[in-house]
């Protein structure tokens, strides 16, 4: 289904959101911000989102299914074309291969052409489909078997296919390798095995094509990961080449890791590819983004501007990508939650007074440093977003548009109401 120009333009901006506008341009001026800038910043800044991520299939319990969820990549597409006709937020989709196979190529590419949509990322699950008994006791990338290893890469090397028959140029890579049991397996063996995949799959892809890296330090083996965290993920990145850089899925760390620091440290190093957004209160939860964190994802974002600014590595060169579990919830209803949460998150850092910051960081002077920060966290920007969508012909309130054209239960009418997807 589509949403009509005259729909979309019934949501438009009230009185009392051109005041806020107003209060918030005034309250800045003194610092020099420059608001069209930033307006403009926020409507630039496009977030993907995953192919997995548009039905609740994954949910044991029936009654949590809504329904109308899409069955295939076409009308995945189609349900993504509806988020950014409501929030201009999302240009491009990241397909996970073999969830989605496409079924017509030609189809697809011309179906995401009408709906003005890209294909980001391709995602490959090494540790998934291709041979889940084997893969799961030993592994996929990193198992001792090589016809296992070769197996794997081969499903690898058909994502890259795939993907660049969609139009993509970069491959995610993520294996659930390791061991639960100590003595299970020998460490340096298995990385080194998954080191000779990961070099097969980089040699393999086209030269303009960038390799994404992710981590896990747990799950669903206990004992070892065989690629646990951004240090072996970079250090595997810098073995395979310039291409090769370090994916941070932001769910997928212990608790009180600083992942603000992490991502400093992979920009010091040019070796950040990008984000998968999510939230954690344990340390690998897939909840909706800033969900439970809220400054965590703030400040995170203030490392990616500062380190954009002070030539570290460069904003375009970094990837965004929704990956969270919606089991229980409408996955368009908090798909425009996590677009509008991580909106505001990068929104509230680009208010950071970072000349003065970059005074009390030369002096020492703690509080006043954090009293900066915490006057560009604790301003409701949502009048700024919500400015930056209207401007870009998305609606002003997304989530009540959404509930007021009742498009989830015209997406029952559409599918059926059994009609799930279910991945996992």
């Amino acid at each position: 289904m589509r949403i009509s120009e005259d729909q979309l333009a019934s949501f438009s901006s009230t009185d009392f959101h051109i005041r806020s506008l107003d209060l918030l341009r005034e309250r800045f001026s003194k610092q020099n911000l420059n608001f069209e800038q930033v307006i403009r910043k926020i409507q630039e800044f496009q977030i993907a989102i995953p192919s997995a991520a548009l039905g609740n299939g994954k949910a044991k319990n029936k009654k949590s299914r809504t329904g109308g969820e899409p069955r295939n990549l076409n009308e995945k597409l189609e349900d993504i074309g509806l988020l950014q006709q409501l929030t201009c937020k999302t240009n491009s989709v990241s397909v996970y291969i073999p969830w989605d196979m496409p079924e017509d190529y030609k189809e697809v590419k011309d179906l995401a052409n009408e709906l003005n949509l890209e294909f980001d990322t391709m995602n490959s699950t090494s540790s998934q489909d291709q041979n889940q008994k084997e893969y799961a006791k030993l592994g996929s990338l990193g198992n001792p078997n090589k016809a296992i290893r070769e197996e794997a890469i081969a499903h690898n090397e058909e994502v890259i296919n795939i993907g660049k028959k969609l139009g993509s140029r970069g491959l995610t890579v993520w294996m659930a390798d390791g061991s639960n049991f100590p003595g299970q397996a020998k460490f340096r063996s298995t990385l080194g095995w998954t080191e000779e995949s990961l070099r097969e799959i980089y040699e393999f892809m086209p030269s303009d094509w960038d390799l994404m890296l992710e981590y896990k330090p747990y799950e669903p083996n206990c004992y070892h990961t065989v690629v646990p965290d951004w240090g072996t993920s970079s250090m595997l990145a810098k073995r395979l080449g310039a291409r090769a850089k370090v994916l941070v899925d932001l769910g997928n760390h212990l608790p009180k890791t600083n992942i603000e620091q992490i991502v400093a440290t992979l920009m010091y190093q040019n070796l950040l590819a990008g984000f998968h957004f999510n939230d954690s209160k344990y340390g690998d939860d897939d909840l909706n983004p800033s969900s439970v964190k809220p400054y965590q994802l703030f400040l995170i974002f203030c490392e990616l501007i500062c380190g954009d600014q002070d030539g570290a590595q460069a904003w375009d060169s970094i990837s965004w990508m929704i990956d969270a579990s919606y089991n229980t919830q409408d996955p368009l209803v908090d798909l425009i939650q996590a677009l509008e949460a991580i909106t505001i998150a990068y929104t509230k850092a680009m208010l950071v007074d970072r000349k003065k910051l970059q005074e009390c960081q030369q002096n020492g002077e703690g509080s006043q440093a954090q009293e900066i920060l915490q006057m560009a966290y604790l301003t409701d920007v949502r009048p700024l977003v919500c400015e930056a969508r209207v401007r870009a012909g998305g609606v002003a309130e997304p989530l009540e548009a959404y509930r007021i054209l009742m498009i989830r239960n015209k997406l029952v009418h559409e599918r059926g109401v059994k009609s799930y997807n279910s991945i996992f």
